[in-house]
């Protein structure tokens, strides 16, 4: 079986509460994050010949943590050899033993997942809570989520009951990596690759 997870971009108010939750269970630093929340926009106003407004403004929230990519970059690209795809979940995993820190998965990665701990100087990112899921139970983001957005499982079932869609500014083309990630876009999202918006909290986000 391989997980992945589900983001429902209607329902994000972008809280953050996710982002909170991953880094008391993991016992993050104030710099690294395993999932962020993007907050994405962009449009002007106009004003007409009449002195009447128009605008094409848009805004919304995306949260993405590792997507455990079909294809992972991260992986292909370590020197060491020191990330691995679990066969059974298809969780991609950092092995300290193995690595040396340099960050070449983190340069690598166009979702950002892997981080470097300059404390320790290995590469750590989202395991999707292995241990939660080994007891049966769902990741701490998606447990946290105050407004459901947010769900974990068989990739497979996941795409027979949300859609196929996986890609949305400001995250890359699905066909980059293929990540095992599912979106229900907000009413107002982008293409990936769209160049009309911005990242707004580019500060959050690490």
């Amino acid at each position: 079986m391989t997980y992945g997870f589900y983001f429902n971009g209607t329902r994000c108010t972008g809280c953050k509460t996710c982002v909170l939750a991953c880094k008391d269970k993991n016992d993050l630093s104030e710099s690294i994050n395993f999932r962020n929340v993007y907050e994405y926009g962009g449009g002007t106003w106009t004003k007409g010949n009449d002195g009447c407004w128009t605008n094409d403004t848009f805004a919304y929230s995306v949260s993405v943590a590792c997507n455990h990519c079909d294809m992972p970059v991260c992986m292909a690209n370590c020197p060491q050899g020191a990330i691995e795809k679990d066969a059974d979940t298809g969780a991609v995993r950092s092995d300290p033993e193995k690595c040396i820190g340099c960050g070449t998965c983190a340069n690598a990665c166009p979702y950002g997942a892997p981080k470097v701990d300059t404390e320790i100087m290995k590469s750590v990112k989202c395991d999707m809570c292995a241990d939660k899921v080994a007891a049966g139970e769902k990741p701490v983001c998606v447990e946290a989520c105050p407004l459901r957005a947010l769900d974990f499982g068989d990739i497979d079932e996941l795409r027979a009951t949300y859609g196929d869609v996986a890609e949305l500014a400001p995250l890359p083309a699905a066909s980059e990596t293929s990540p095992n990630l599912v979106i229900t876009p907000p009413a107002t999202a982008k293409p990936a690759g769209d160049t009309t918006g911005a990242v707004l909290n580019p500060r959050e986000i690490s």
